[in-house]
């Protein structure tokens, strides 16, 4: 199982970083051509829908992964359920459309909301069987899907933006990449889904706290841009949208690869609590040791990457990534209890903890824009960020019996190289500052990255072998990187 989880996080994360790399070429681009008011538009529209969706999704997914055996029956179902959510959904989105434009004081809102809608409607067609895909830890087709989808959508929004300058590229970016994932999703691994309600009451028996966590953590995590967008306008839900997409993107999209595989792979040594504590260590440490510095590094040079890419008209997206990075990086720390409470079917338990977190997180975020405007609201997320850290390791602690204080001493020597690394650009960027022009400015962002990198690895390295070399993900990546280096010599001898 070792070896498909490796190749299974190897093809989702080259997928990760090739969908990454377009998705933040793409920010920039359409940032040089569109105004934060365009950004805020959209993203007030696509929000709206995220929060609608989300609410309204079965997690029909996570229940077929952890069927033992399903049947086809099993997946006709799931599609069925799917496409009528979907259908609905999008129908009720597009009637709304002109009562939530005039309540916004935006004509333009209904045009692209009865887009949007249209889309979360064709959604539903969506091939059931790519989850027998990630329920076998395969997952290559996944790959030729999300870089599919992504680049036909980048190319899409890019060629608009420039020729048209308007925030139809956003939209138009949307709407792609969605029927090239449909499209793709059939062609990868064929299938001709029929009508069934057959399983339905059986499926949804485990996904129905799935979906009411989900409708909890959607209203939590987009709560803030929905308020920013109402009480502040576009053009601070602009600064807001491209400053999130900006900062915790690279961070997500890195652990998501290792987080997909986790499911299943957890829920193969499910009954083996003794492994399961083994695996959930070992994938949390090494989560944490690459999601940290990427984190906390973009945090840090998040002023040359805005005025060096972006231009002064966006300098107010540089608090907006300082703190949303640095917060992103801090809860990877305690990203890998979803998966390992899906694993043991602890669903109820995720609803209560995104239950709890909502009704910390919302107040602390309605005080903030009320006292600080715009900054609480990034100072509220911070907060509640920390709070919800503590909350997952205390789920840990309840499903494996790990401490808390175990699971913060088992990522020392990531903090300590952080610490390190934080120290050193600071100063870096204290002596040499931004720059002037685009060639210093890009000399002195490539030598703070390269600072940054070198201080957290030599610090990480030393501690590493100053305890003994002890079992970690130092070890493992170095075991991986000879792997390849030793492949390679093979095949060019």
């Amino acid at each position: 199982m070792k070896q498909q989880l490796v190749k299974g996080v190897a093809w989702l994360s080259a997928a990760k970083l090739i969908v990454n790399g377009l998705s933040t070429v793409s920010t920039l681009i359409l940032a040089r051509y569109l105004t934060p008011d365009d950004f805020g538009l959209v993203a007030f529209a696509t929000t709206m829908l995220m929060v609608i969706s989300s609410v309204t999704e079965l997690s029909l997914a996570s229940a077929l992964i952890h069927h033992r055996n399903p049947s086809d029956v099993h997946y006709n179902t799931a599609w069925t359920l799917n496409f009528l959510r979907s259908l609905t959904v999008g129908g009720l989105f597009c009637l709304a459309a002109t009562w939530v434009s005039d309540l916004h004081g935006d004509p333009r809102l209904q045009q692209v909301m009865m887009i949007l809608g249209a889309s979360l409607a064709l959604n539903g067609f969506t091939n059931p069987k790519m989850v027998v895909l990630a329920k076998n830890l395969v997952f290559w087709q996944e790959f030729v899907r999300n870089v599919a989808e992504r680049l036909v959508g980048v190319t899409v929004g890019i060629v608009i933006a420039v020729v048209y300058q308007s925030y139809w590229a956003l939209i138009a970016s949307t709407v792609a990449s969605q029927l090239v994932s449909i499209l793709v999703s059939y062609l990868v691994y064929p299938y001709r889904p029929k009508v069934s309600f057959k399983h339905a009451k059986e499926l949804w028996s485990f996904s129905i706290w799935l979906t009411l966590g989900q409708i909890v953590n959607t209203l939590n995590w987009k709560f803030d841009h929905l308020l920013v967008g109402f009480l502040l306008g576009n053009k601070s839900l602009g600064y807001y949208t491209v400053g999130d997409n900006l900062s915790t993107k690279p961070t997500r999209e890195m652990i998501a690869p290792l987080e997909t595989t986790l499911f299943p792979g957890f829920s193969r040594i499910g009954d083996d609590k003794q492994r399961l504590k083994n695996a959930y260590r070992k994938a949390q440490t090494l989560v944490a040791l690459i999601a940290l510095p990427v984190g906390v590094g973009i945090a840090l040079v998040s002023s040359s990457i805005i005025l060096l890419f972006l231009g002064e008209k966006w300098e107010p997206v540089i608090l907006v990534m300082q703190i949303m990075a640095g917060s992103v990086a801090i809860q990877t720390l305690s990203s890998a209890v979803q998966p390992l409470a899906l694993s043991q079917g602890q669903t109820k338990l995720l609803f209560k903890r995104d239950l709890i977190s909502f009704s910390i997180r919302v107040p602390l975020i309605v005080f903030g824009l009320w006292y600080a405007g715009l900054l609480g609201v990034l100072i509220g997320r911070a907060v509640s960020t920390l709070i919800s850290v503590h909350m997952n390791m205390t789920i840990v602690k309840m499903i494996i019996g790990t401490s808390i204080r175990s699971q913060w001493w088992a990522n020392i020597r990531s903090l300590a190289g952080l610490v390190s690394m934080i120290i050193v650009v600071i100063f870096a960027q204290y002596v040499l500052g931004v720059g002037q022009g685009i060639v210093e400015m890009t000399t002195h962002l490539v030598i703070f990255i390269v600072l940054g990198v070198i201080a957290y690895g030599l610090t990480i390295l030393a501690l590493w072998m100053a305890y003994g070399k002890p079992e970690g993900p130092e070890g493992e990546l170095i075991n991986g990187v000879q792997s390849v280096f030793f492949k390679l010599k093979l095949r060019f001898k």
